[in-house]
């Protein structure tokens, strides 16, 4: 068990590493990628480049620790360079930026000759991340609540609370987070993040407030998560 756990390259320098050790930590690596592109692809939407980024990011890692194993001047000249690649993607979610993070930890690892300790990290972490998947952790719930209403009102009705009493009879908390002109100035857009007591009730709802604002368009959706946001 402890040569499991042990380094490769313990009894020997950076400036020696064999052909079969770099090939055995390049190889292990590949196949860690592998693994984790292949957990992350279930039960998750998902683009063909991204998990292809996966599977090769611990190899690319492996390669990079193992060229500046011992050598504090070239693993400085190595970050440098990184630090000018540009981005240009969109942002990601926090699912793939930790996925990123968990496959070069995975390919750290393994650069540095700890196959066994990479093997039992990627396993437990692939573990972890199917649990969670599973069991749908940290999801919202009764996410139908949640809503964001968009009314219609003419410019000669005044806002300021005139749809309180409808809110508070059907939502447990409502908030005015715009207030739009439209129309070339004829009417006003109101947006409300409410979150509804009864979801069952809602078309009651939008009758009262049909009611209220002269029967003006009014539009109900699902409160936006915030995708781009951590």
């Amino acid at each position: 068990m402890e040569n499991l756990l042990s380094s490769i390259y313990e009894t020997q320098a950076a400036s020696s590493i064999s052909m079969a050790q770099f090939g055995t930590a390049f190889g292990v690596s590949l196949l860690l990628g592998l693994v984790i592109a292949l957990v992350y692809m279930y039960n998750t939407r998902y683009t063909k480049s991204f998990v292809v980024t996966l599977a090769l990011l611990p190899a690319i890692i492996c390669v990079i620790i193992i060229m500046v194993n011992g050598s504090i001047g070239t693993g400085i000249a190595v970050a440098g360079a990184f630090s000018l690649v540009r981005f240009r993607s969109v942002p990601g979610t926090a699912k793939e930026i930790c996925t990123l993070f968990m496959a070069m930890a995975s390919g750290l690892i393994a650069g540095t000759g700890y196959l066994g300790i990479a093997a039992l990290f990627t396993a437990a972490m692939c573990l972890a991340f199917l649990i969670y998947n599973r069991i749908d952790f940290g999801s919202k719930r009764n996410a139908d609540r949640y809503k964001t209403i968009r009314i219609m009102i003419p410019e000669d009705l005044d806002y300021s609370g005139v749809f309180d009493g409808i809110f508070s009879e059907y939502t447990s908390s409502s908030e005015l987070v715009q207030v739009k002109t439209t129309n070339m100035g004829s009417m006003f857009r109101l947006t409300y993040d409410v979150v509804l007591r009864d979801p069952s009730r809602e078309k009651e709802l939008i009758d009262r407030l049909r009611c209220r604002n002269g029967n003006l368009e009014i539009n109900v959706s699902r409160q936006a998560t915030g995708a781009t946001e951590l």
